[in-house]
This record gives C-alpha cells, sequence and structure tokens, in this order.
C-alpha cells in the first residue's frame, strides 16, 4: 500500500512517544523530524553496510599481536601460556601514514592468512582498542567516585546492546543501523522492501522507529508454511480470503491482515530476484557465517531487481566467549571469519565489481581482558576491529593501540580490561557518514558524539 511519506513520519510520532524513557522518545521525535525535513531525492549510487557480529567477546589481543621484540615480550609476560607464538604471527605492513600509535609492528593470528593479504593489499583497516563510552575515560577517571561510564560493563547482554545501539546512558534506544535507516529510507526508490536485512535473526542493531528489520535465513526467505502445505488447497484459499483488503471486522484484524499481506508480497518479490539474478560463483566456506555472507552476496547481486541503493545487513558468528581452551577453539573461530570474509571480498569486489560500494565491518559485546585465567581469558572492555571494502583507506591502524602490561598498565581498568580510547559512537557515525547520513544529523542518530574529538575517524574515502 503506497503511503505519503511525510504522512507515514506524522503518524508514526505517536509510536515514538510509546518508550518508557522520556530521553529515548525525545531522540526518536527529533529522529522523525529529521527524517520528515531530509531531502527526498533518490540516492543516485548503491552503498551497502555490513554488520559482522561476533557474538562472545572475541579476544583481539591474540588476533592483532605486536610482532617487535620489545612488544612481543611486553605481550607474552601478560599472556603466558596463552601467547601466539611469536614465529607464526603474518606481518601486517602498514604504510608510512598508517602505521599504529605505539610504534609497534604488528601481526595476525596464523590462522588468519586471508586476511592478512587483505590487509596487506589495502582493502583492510584496524580500528584499535573500541568500546562502549559515555565520554573520554582515563584511568583516573575510571577510578573516581562519580565518573560517569556505561551501566554494566562487562556483561554480554548489556554490552552487546550499547555495542548495537551505541547509546551507553540510554537502556530503550533504538540500534544505530535502524536510526540510520530512518533517516534515509525515502533515498531508496522502493520503499516496500526493508532497507535493513538481518541473515542471523532478530537484533537491536536494526531495531528502528520507523523501519523494521527483514529477518531471512542463508538458504533463503521464510515463508507462510501453511499456503505450501500438501493438498491443503481450500485451507490456503480459506487462509487467502481472509486477509483480503476491507473483509476484516476492526481495527486490529486489519493491521494483522496489512502485516501478513506486506510478508507475502515481500519473501515472494524477494524469492523472485534471487531467482532471476542468480547465484554467485564465488566459493564460500560452509559454515554459518560463510552462508550468511554468501546469501548478502546474492540480496547485493539483485539490488538493481530490488531496485535499492541502500541497504543495512547484519550477519554474525557464535563462539567467542573463551574462558577455556581458548588457543584451539579460538584458531579455528578465527579461521573461519578470515576465510569467509575473503570470499565475501571477494564476491563484491571481484566478481560483482562493487568493492567500493560495500563496507563490512566488524563488531563484538567487548574485548578480553590482557590477563589470562590459565587456559582462557575473561570479559574485558575495549578490543580491535576490521572495517573491510573498496572505499576503506586500508593497509593503516587507526585510534590508539593499548598497552599491554600486566601489571602497572595505564589503560587498564583492573583485572586487565582495558579502558577503550575510541568510541563505538565515533566508530559508528564515520560508516554512517560514508553511507550517507549528512553531517547535520549526525548528532541526531548519535547524540553522544559531540562528548569526543572526532566524529569522523577517516579510514572510509567519501
Amino acid at each position: 500500500m503506497a503511503v505519503n511519506r511525510r504522512e507515514f513520519l506524522r503518524r508514526s510520532i505517536c509510536s515514538a512517544m510509546g518508550g518508557v524513557s522520556l530521553y529515548s522518545a525525545l531522540g526518536s521525535l527529533r529522529l522523525v523530524n529529521a527524517a520528515a525535513q531530509s531531502p527526498t531525492a533518490i540516492f543516485p549510487d548503491y552503498r551497502a553496510l555490513v554488520c559482522v557480529y561476533l557474538y562472545g567477546g572475541n579476544d583481539s589481543f591474540n588476533m592483532i599481536v605486536p610482532r617487535d621484540n620489545t612488544h612481543y615480550n611486553t605481550y607474552a609476560a601478560s599472556r603466558g601460556n596463552l601467547k601466539i607464538a611469536q614465529g607464526s604471527l603474518l606481518a601486517l605492513n602498514p604504510t608510512a601514514a598508517g602505521m599504529p600509535s605505539d610504534g609497534a609492528q604488528y601481526g595476525l593470528h596464523p590462522s588468519m592468512t586471508e586476511l592478512a593479504a587483505l590487509f596487506n593489499s589495502g582493502k583492510v583497516a584496524v580500528l584499535g582498542n573500541v568500546g562502549t563510552l559515555l565520554y573520554p575515560t582515563t584511568q583516573a577517571q575510571y577510578n573516581s567516585v562519580g565518573y560517569p561510564l556505561p551501566p554494566q560493563l562487562f556483561s554480554h547482554d548489556d554490552q552487546t546492546n550499547y555495542w548495537q545501539t551505541s547509546i551507553a546512558d540510554d537502556a530503550n534506544a533504538n540500534g544505530w543501523g535502524g536510526r540510520i535507516a530512518d533517516l534515509l529510507y525515502a533515498g531508496n526508490p522502493n520503499q516496500n522492501l526493508s532497507m535493513l536485512m538481518s541473515l542471523s535473526g532478530e537484533n537491536l542493531f536494526q531495531r528502528g522507529e520507523l523501519i523494521n528489520q527483514y529477518i531471512m535465513n542463508p538458504f533463503g526467505v521464510q515463508r507462510v508454511d501453511y499456503l505450501d502445505e500438501y493438498l491443503n488447497g481450500p485451507g490456503a484459499t480459506a487462509f487467502n480470503a481472509m486477509f483480503q483488503q476491507s473483509s476484516q471486522a476492526n481495527v486490529f484484524e486489519r493491521a494483522y491482515a496489512g502485516a501478513m499481506n506486506s510478508s507475502i508480497a515481500n519473501y515472494q518479490a524477494i524469492d523472485a530476484a534471487l531467482t532471476s539474478s542468480g547465484d554467485v560463483t564465488t566459493v564460500f566456506p560452509e559454515s554459518s557465517l560463510g552462508g550468511q555472507l554468501k546469501m548478502v552476496a546474492r540480496l547485493i547481486k539483485a539490488r538493481n531487481t530490488f531496485n535499492m541503493r541502500r541497504q543495512v545487513f547484519f550477519v554474525s558468528i557464535d563462539g567467542f566467549d573463551f574462558h577455556s581452551t581458548q588457543l584451539t577453539d579460538q584458531a579455528n573461530t578465527l579461521a573461519d571469519l578470515s576465510q569467509s570474509l575473503k570470499a565475501f571480498n571477494d564476491a563484491i569486489g571481484t566478481e560483482l565489481n562493487l568493492g567500493p560500494n560495500v563496507t563490512t565491518f566488524t563488531a563484538s559485546d567487548f574485548g578480553r581482558t590482557v590477563s589470562t585465567n590459565g587456559d582462557g581469558t575473561d570479559h574485558g572492555w575495549g578490543g580491535h576491529h576490521f572495517v573491510m571494502g573498496g572505499a576503506v583507506r586500508g593497509q593503516r591502524f587507526y585510534g590508539s593501540m593499548p598497552s599491554l602490561l600486566q601489571n602497572g598498565n595505564p589503560d587498564d581498568a583492573g583485572y586487565g580490561q582495558l579502558i577503550p580510547t575510541t568510541s563505538v559512537d565515533q566508530y559508528a557515525a564515520t560508516l554512517a557518514t560514508w553511507f550517507g547520513v549528512p553531517g547535520s544529523d549526525l548528532a541526531t542518530i548519535f547524540p553522544n558524539v559531540g562528548r569526543f574529538a572526532t566524529a569522523n575517524l577517516g579510514f572510509l574515502n567519501p
């Protein structure tokens, strides 16, 4: 059903006031108002953001490891029997303009040969020590009474929520991917299909006020099974009759019928578009993450059939909560991540020739502790992340690399939990700017970003 955009936004203002938090309600109203006032011109190009979420809290300090003798010895003393052998590290060779802040030489975990090659060819950048923050925070400020900190630090669920919303002082905030979609969705020619597509179930990152995420699986659309049931012709006919327009008795039935009809129309359109566009020829790993990223590549291949100019995708990989058996288990998980990202880069950049149009980035609950518990690591705070794509100013390190000292560490919040030096707000705002969010609207989507030195970390070309 076609709805005038401004009328749709006007109606949506009431829903924006539905949250229990006044801060959330006012923030939603500001976003709705910004969307209503933003230009409705169709975007002239195609761009996609792909969030790869590492559930469980990735130990990035065993993923990106110093390899020069001085910095490696510090790392090895802190890591003990969990250290990665110095000679096995895969050298990262940054450009002169992209050297890490601490002057160290770094290498990747030996399971990540594909990602090391992508970094050294300029397709990947490293973001150092990113995490949830309310304000820039030093060790002295962390230890002072009353300094504002994100609630429930080191908690999986809470920190996942704050990573995916970027607003760590509002428990009711929508996701920052959803807020971007709320602002920009009118730039898509096709407004019947959501620009938010998840291959990994429902997530907070893509929860918006106006735009809902569309959930698929790596094998395709999820259909209404009842309509396909064998020898169910009469039942399917009766089912369809219930949802004919104007046949419902009250507003609730009409709303349900509208949602059902929209769902059926969407999955039929997506299924038809995927069929007509065909598969990608790039070979992906036969893993959950590989399957999710392959379907994202297929959806991007079908972008013209969908008539979409902006899309936000969500995929994930589980199993990073390594309190024990970390050396063996993380090696396997990082190998899957590296191989899956390499296949996706090949599909997007080489097969589809869309490298500069698609930016892929990692996120996780938190980093791990520099200290160990003997056979694993515990919940930390800041951690390192990757950004990949043809628009990335790659072969560079961004942000501040933290100290890895076990004792007397100026970045330590206690027990080896490192205080982030780059906020999720800055990371997200940089991605949003590339995606098309005007600078004048950044503070609407990321209300806390003005607390930090810059809203653009510079890791993406315009």
